[in-house]
């Protein structure tokens, strides 16, 4: 008697299991699924749930993989829709897009609404965040980072049209009649223009707005960024008790706009959805595979641009580069759909800040500044657009004028709006410049929107590099100044 166990079980949990195991077995037997194998099956009705619960928690947590199931039902979508599918006139296809398009236009309707704010308030509590001897230090080794990456970015661009010289494989006399007849190519030569003289006046008086809240309200970021640079310089020069209540003021204009941003990235699934079903739509899939080899210059090139920011996240700021594309993965893909660095910005910085680990004083001011300033993405772009333009119309770029594209596509991008399409823009101004003739943008107009998605994804990428560079850089110098303060005080 001793060896056995003769405890009475409870009844409560016997009666519980045993009314459980009964719902089951006559639910199964309802169905016609469940005979005598039962266990078996619910072990598989388990696992069922259990996937399922997996799957809602990935979507629930990963902004990334919603964004990229969207992608991918808005690009089906569109397909369907548009002429590829033929089940439907291309009039009504356009109509509908707009209307599936429509979160994604409330989408970047929020975002817009409070860049302007945000670059405002992040720049100034940068630069008000540090010492005036930190901020020398600061903003000198960030353009410098800038104007250095940005022209390596260009050089990229520039060695692989010339090395693959997509503009072989169209035929020029084609595009010429199709743009409407003979077009002439203007000279390269590059005579002296005495207004070039009158160039610092209109440099100096296009970055400083005569009227600080217009320029807010047209929206022109780069002087927004300069207003508030200098204000974030003043602010440093007073004393505490006259900066503090600017500086809390500013803090709930940041915490405001935050705050807007977390409303709108609920919508970002859905808005890149439409934004995506639109553009397929319109693009459809023949435009992309005429210009095939064009499509993948550009792509390559930014692969290999993208090697190179992770190259210096490694060597640099001496962090993984795995860890690094795991932490930005969610803001490069919403880049991607939107086609803005400004519309992410509130993301970026949150990035930078939480997954990134990097300090507010460094984010607030390179972030913001970058989104302005540090596209090389689009200056890469610009490059491999000009070459190709060039080889499709018989123009040869000597060194020289390769040159002058180089500075060109460097000093526009510095400065561009961070808005989608306007590398186009840019590019007209580059073309003119080195005698390419303009009507020439017409040809790659038409894969120049999934061109745009995948430069600004990288630009993006290049601004968090920026970050966690400038971040391990200045760190290091602070870290070295209070062990050198130690000494000193131990002495």
């Amino acid at each position: 008697m001793k060896g056995k166990d003769h405890r009475i079980p409870n009844p409560k949990e016997f009666t519980h299991e045993l009314v459980e195991e009964t719902k089951v077995l006559c639910n199964g037997i309802a169905e016609g699924i469940i005979h005598i194998h039962y266990p078996l099956d619910l072990r598989h009705n388990n696992y069922l749930k259990s996937l399922s619960r997996h799957l809602h928690g990935l979507l629930e947590k990963k902004l990334w993989l919603k964004i990229l199931i969207s992608m991918g039902l808005g690009i089906l979508l569109g397909l369907f829709l548009g002429p590829l599918g033929g089940y439907i006139d291309p009039v009504s296809a356009e109509i509908i897009g707009e209307w599936v398009a429509l979160p994604g236009y409330i989408f970047l309707a929020l975002l817009k609404m409070i860049v302007i704010p945000l670059v405002f308030a992040s720049i100034i509590l940068g630069v008000a965040s540090q010492s005036m001897s930190e901020l020398k230090k600061t903003g000198l080794l960030t353009a410098v980072y800038f104007i250095m990456t940005t022209a390596i970015a260009t050089a990229i661009g520039l060695g692989m049209a010339l090395y693959i010289q997509p503009g072989r494989f169209i035929s020029g006399d084609l595009v010429q009649s199709a743009l409407g007849g003979e077009v002439n190519a203007t000279s390269t030569g590059l005579s002296f223009d005495p207004s070039i003289l009158d160039l610092p006046s209109l440099f100096v008086g296009g970055l400083f707005p005569s009227n600080a809240l217009g320029a807010m309200v047209n929206g022109e970021m780069l002087q927004v960024v300069i207003i508030a640079i200098i204000i974030g310089i003043a602010l440093v020069s007073l004393d505490k008790e006259q900066s503090t209540p600017m500086v809390n003021f500013l803090n709930s204009v940041q915490a405001i706009c935050m705050t807007v941003v977390k409303w709108s990235m609920s919508l970002a699934p859905i808005a890149v959805f439409g934004l995506l079903t639109k553009f397929t739509i319109k693009l459809g899939i023949d435009a992309l595979m005429g210009m095939a080899v064009y499509l993948g210059t550009v792509l390559a090139s930014l692969l290999l641009l993208m090697c190179f920011n992770l190259l210096i996240v490694f060597f640099v700021a001496r962090y993984n580069p795995f860890n690094f594309l795991k932490a930005i993965k969610d803001v490069m893909l919403l880049a991607f759909s939107t086609s803005s660095s400004a519309a992410v910005m509130p993301l970026t910085l949150k990035t930078a800040e939480d997954k990134l680990g990097v300090r507010p004083s460094i984010s607030q001011f390179v972030i913001p500044l970058g989104a302005t300033a540090n596209m090389n993405g689009t200056a890469l772009y610009q490059g491999v657009a000009t070459v190709f333009l060039a080889e499709v119309f018989g123009i040869h770029l000597g060194p020289f004028q390769v040159l002058i594209v180089m500075i060109m596509a460097v000093s526009a991008s510095i400065g561009t709006p961070s808005i989608p399409g306007v590398g186009i823009i840019v590019l007209a101004l580059i073309l003119s410049s080195v005698g390419i003739p303009t009507s020439g943008i017409a040809l790659i107009m038409g894969v120049d929107r999934i061109l745009d998605m995948c430069r600004t994804a990288v630009n993006v990428a290049g601004d968090l590099v920026t970050c966690k560079v400038m971040d391990r850089l200045l760190g290091e110098k602070a870290e070295e100044k209070i062990t050198a303060d130690a000494e000193f005080l131990a002495i």
